[in-house]
C-alpha cells in the first residue's frame, strides 16, 4: 500500500480549539442562520395581518416559538446529536450517508432527496438575504425618497451585488475570507447590544423563554395563521444544516464553543424586535406597510451602519452557501450521484474548490428568483420549504446511524419519534408556502433529484451489462504487443480508467481497445481504478504488476472530499515505482529536461453509448441511459473532472451492451439466377 503525498487539498489534521478557528467558525458557519433576524419577525407579523393585528400574547408566543425551535432543531438535534455522527471530522448529509450506506441500498434515495432539497432551497438564500439587506435602505427617509415607490432600484442594486459575488468565486475567497470572522463577530455583537438595549424598554418579552407561551399561541384565537405560523418561525433555524456540514473546516469543538454566543446574540435581537413591535402596535402610521422590525427599532442615525453591516453579513451568508453548494456537489460526484463536472482549486485553502458550471447555474437561478419575486417579503413566503424535507431526510439517516452503527436502539427510536414529529409538523406548516412561491423550490428539488436518479440508475445499468475478463489470461497477448516492434509505438505510458475493483478482472472494452481497435503499443500499460472511501481525505494506492514490468493495475483509494487530480497522483506513483525498480527508466531522446526518466503519457477515455437497435435493454432502461448520456454531453466533463484537460487524450465510444446474435436479423446472399424472383 502506497501513500500519495502531493495534492493541493491535502488531508486536514485534527483541528484543535483555537481562538482563530472560533473566529473562522463565526465567519463561515453561522452566515445563514446569523442573518435570520433580517426577516423572521417581519415574516411572522406579516403572516398575521401586519403590525396592527398583533397583541402582546401573540408576540411573546411567537418569540417563544422562535427560541424553542432554535433550541430543539439547532442546538439539540444538529449541535448535540448530528455533530457526533461525523465521518472523521466531516459532516453533512453525504458524509452521513457514507457512514450508513452499508445498512441498506435504499438509503441512497433519502440521501439524494435531502441533498437536492438543500441545493434547491439554497438558491433562495443569496436572493433573500441580500434583498432584505438592501431593502433596509428604505428605513432612511432621504434614501427612501430616492428609491421611489417601486422596487426597480432595489432590484438593480441587489442584482449588482449578486453578480459581483458570483464573479468573485473563480479567483477563490481565501483572502477575503479572512475578514469574514471579524465582520460576523461585529455583526453578532451588534445584534446582541441593540437587542438588549431595546428590550429593556419592554421587559415583558423575556417571558418568552417559557415554552408554555409557544404552545398557547399555536391554538389561540389571536393567531390568525394557526399552525401555519410555524412556516415563518422555521426561518429562524434555516442554516442549522450548515453547522453540521461545515464542521470539517473548523472542528466540532470550535462550534460547541461559539454556538452559545451566537444563539444568545440572536435571541437578544429577537427580544428587541418583539419589544419594538409591542411598543408600536397602536401606531396607525405603520398599518398596511411592509415593516421590518430589525431596522425600524433602531434610531435613524444608526440605520446606515446597520444597513452596511447587514449587507456585509448577507454577502458572507451567501458566500457560505455558494461554497457549501460546491462542496455538496463535489461529494455527490465522488459518490457517483451526479455528472462529472470540472472542479478547480483556486487557492491552497483546505477544502476550497470552485465548480464553474455550478457557479454559473446558481447565478442564473438567483438572478431569476430576484427578478421573479422582486421583494424580500415575497421571497420569504417561499423560503425554507425544501429545507423541511432535507431535515426529515437527515433525521431518518441519523436514526439509522444511531440504531445500526452506534447500536443505540432505544435512543435512536426516541430520536426518530421526537424529531421526526417536529420535522413533520414544520413540513405541514410550510405547505402553505407552496402556492406562494414554494413551488419553485419543489420544482428545483425534483429536477436535481431526477438528475441524481438518472445518473445513479444509469451507473447501475452500466455495471449490470459490463463484461469482465480475467486479466491474467491476457498478459501474454499484451506482452506480444508490447514486444512487437512492427507496430508503431503510440506512447511510453498508455493509461485507462477502469471501474473494475477486483484486480483479477478487467473491463472487456479496455482490452478490446488495446488489442483490436488499432493495436496500441506502449512501453507501459496503466489501468487505474478509483475507489471513494468513507474517510474524507485519505490518499493511498495499491499496485498489481502480474509479474511484469510493463502492466500496472493501480487502485487509488481517495476520500470522498479529495479532488481527483489524476495527473498529480500518477506522477507520485511513477516516481515510487521507479525508485523500487518495478518500472524501468524510460529514456527520452529529446527533452527540455536533463536526463529525463519518464516518457510520454496518453490517456484513453472510453465512454459508453446506447446501441441503436436489437439490444437487450428494455425501453425504460434505454431511456435512462439516453438521458444520462445527454446530461453528460451538456454538463459532465469526465476528462476535466479527472484533471486531464491538459493531457493527450484518446476518446472512444462503445455500446453499453453488445447486440445479441439471436436478436440481429440475418441477411441472405442471393445469386444471379435468383434475381428474377426477388422483385
Amino acid at each position: 500500500m502506497g501513500e500519495i503525498k502531493e495534492g493541493r487539498d491535502s488531508a486536514p489534521h485534527r483541528i484543535r480549539i483555537r481562538f482563530s478557528l472560533i473566529l473562522i467558525a463565526i465567519g463561515i458557519v453561522y452566515g445563514d442562520i446569523g442573518t435570520s433576524p433580517l426577516y423572521v419577525m417581519k415574516a411572522i407579523v406579516a403572516g398575521n395581518g401586519g403590525i396592527g393585528q398583533v397583541n402582546p400574547e401573540f408576540i411573546i408566543g411567537s418569540l417563544s416559538l422562535v427560541i424553542w425551535t432554535m433550541t430543539l432543531l439547532t442546538t439539540v438535534q444538529h449541535v448535540l446529536i448530528a455533530m457526533r455522527a461525523d465521518n472523521h471530522g466531516e459532516g453533512g448529509i453525504f458524509a452521513l450517508y457514507s457512514l450508513v450506506k452499508h445498512c441498506g441500498k435504499w438509503l441512497v434515495f433519502p440521501t439524494m432527496l435531502g441533498g437536492a432539497a438543500v441545493l434547491a432551497d439554497g438558491v433562495l438564500t443569496p436572493a433573500v438575504t441580500v434583498t432584505n439587506a438592501v431593502e433596509g435602505l428604505r428605513s432612511i427617509e432621504t434614501v427612501n425618497r430616492f428609491l421611489g415607490p417601486g422596487q426597480g432600484h432595489i432590484v438593480q442594486i441587489t442584482l449588482c451585488i449578486i453578480l459581483v459575488l458570483f464573479l468573485m468565486q473563480r479567483s477563490g475567497t481565501s483572502k477575503i475570507g479572512k475578514i469574514f470572522g471579524p465582520v460576523m463577530l461585529v455583526w453578532f455583537g451588534f445584534l446582541a447590544v441593540t437587542g438588549v438595549t431595546i428590550s429593556m424598554g419592554y421587559p415583558a418579552v423575556f417571558r418568552a423563554v417559557n415554552p408554555v407561551y409557544a404552545v398557547r399561541v399555536l391554538f389561540s384565537d389571536y393567531n390568525k395563521s394557526g399552525i401555519m405560523i410555524l412556516g415563518g418561525v422555521f426561518l429562524s433555524t434555516t442554516g442549522a444544516e450548515a453547522l453540521y456540514s461545515d464542521m470539517g473546516h473548523v472542528g466540532k469543538e470550535n462550534i460547541y464553543i461559539s454556538w452559545p454566543f451566537v444563539k444568545i446574540a440572536l435571541i437578544l435581537n429577537y427580544f428587541g424586535q418583539g419589544a419594538w413591535i409591542l411598543q408600536n402596535t397602536g401606531n396607525t402610521a405603520l398599518y398596511g406597510l411592509d415593516v421590518n422590525p430589525f431596522y425600524m427599532m433602531l434610531p435613524e442615525d444608526m440605520r446606515p451602519f446597520a444597513i452596511v453591516i447587514s449587507a456585509l453579513a448577507a454577502i458572507i451568508a451567501s458566500q457560505a452557501l455558494i461554497t457549501g453548494s460546491f462542496t455538496l456537489v463535489s461529494e455527490a460526484i465522488l459518490l457517483d450521484l451526479m455528472p462529472h463536472m470540472e472542479i478547480r482549486y483556486p487557492s491552497d485553502t483546505v477544502g476550497q474548490l470552485y465548480i464553474p458550471k455550478v457557479n454559473f447555474l446558481l447565478w442564473i437561478l438567483c438572478t431569476g428568483v430576484i427578478l421573479y419575486f422582486r421583494s424580500g417579503s415575497r421571497m420569504e413566503a417561499a423560503y425554507g420549504f425544501a429545507i423541511t424535507v432535507s431535515m426529515l431526510m437527515t433525521t431518518l439517516l441519523l436514526t439509522v446511524y444511531l440504531v445500526r452503527v452506534r447500536h443505540h436502539a432505544v435512543f435512536g427510536i426516541l430520536h426518530f419519534i421526537v424529531f421526526g414529529l417536529i420535522d413533520l409538523v414544520f413540513f405541514v406548516a410550510c405547505l402553505d408556502k407552496f402556492t406562494r412561491g414554494g413551488y419553485l423550490t419543489v420544482i428545483l428539488t425534483l429536477l436535481i433529484m431526477a438528475v441524481m436518479l438518472v445518473w445513479y440508475r444509469g451507473t447501475q445499468l452500466e455495471k449490470k451489462y459490463r463484461t469482465r475478463l480475467r486479466m491474467r489470461d491476457y498478459v501474454d497477448k499484451l506482452k506480444a504487443l508490447h514486444d512487437d516492434e512492427s507496430v508503431p509505438l503510440l506512447t511510453s505510458n498508455l493509461v485507462y480508467i477502469d471501474n473494475e475493483s477486483d484486480p483479477e478482472f478487467i473491463d472487456r472494452d479496455i482490452l478490446y481497445s488495446i488489442l483490436d481497435k488499432t493495436p496500441k503499443r506502449a512501453q507501459a500499460y496503466w489501468f487505474l481504478n478509483i475507489q471513494v472511501q468513507e474517510r474524507p481525505y485519505v490518499r493511498t494506492y495499491k499496485v498489481e504488476t502480474y509479474g511484469t514490468d510493463f502492466i500496472f493495475r493501480v487502485h487509488l483509494y481517495l476520500g470522498f472530499k479529495c479532488g481527483q487530480q489524476i495527473n498529480v497522483y500518477l506522477r507520485n506513483i511513477v516516481e515510487d515505482l521507479q525508485k523500487s525498480r518495478e518500472l524501468p527508466i524510460q529514456n527520452k531522446h529529446h527533452s527540455i529536461y536533463r536526463n529525463p526518466t519518464v516518457g510520454s503519457f496518453r490517456f484513453c477515455v472510453i465512454y459508453k453509448s446506447v446501441p441503436t437497435r436489437y439490444s437487450e435493454l428494455t425501453r425504460q432502461d434505454e431511456t435512462v441511459l439516453i438521458t444520462k448520456y445527454a446530461i453528460r454531453s451538456m454538463i459532465g466533463s469526465r476528462i476535466r473532472w479527472m484533471g486531464l484537460d491538459t493531457s493527450s487524450i484518446i476518446t472512444e465510444y462503445v455500446p453499453v451492451v453488445l447486440m445479441s446474435r439471436g436478436n440481429v436479423p440475418r441477411i441472405r446472399r442471393v445469386y444471379q439466377e435468383e434475381n428474377s424472383g426477388l422483385f
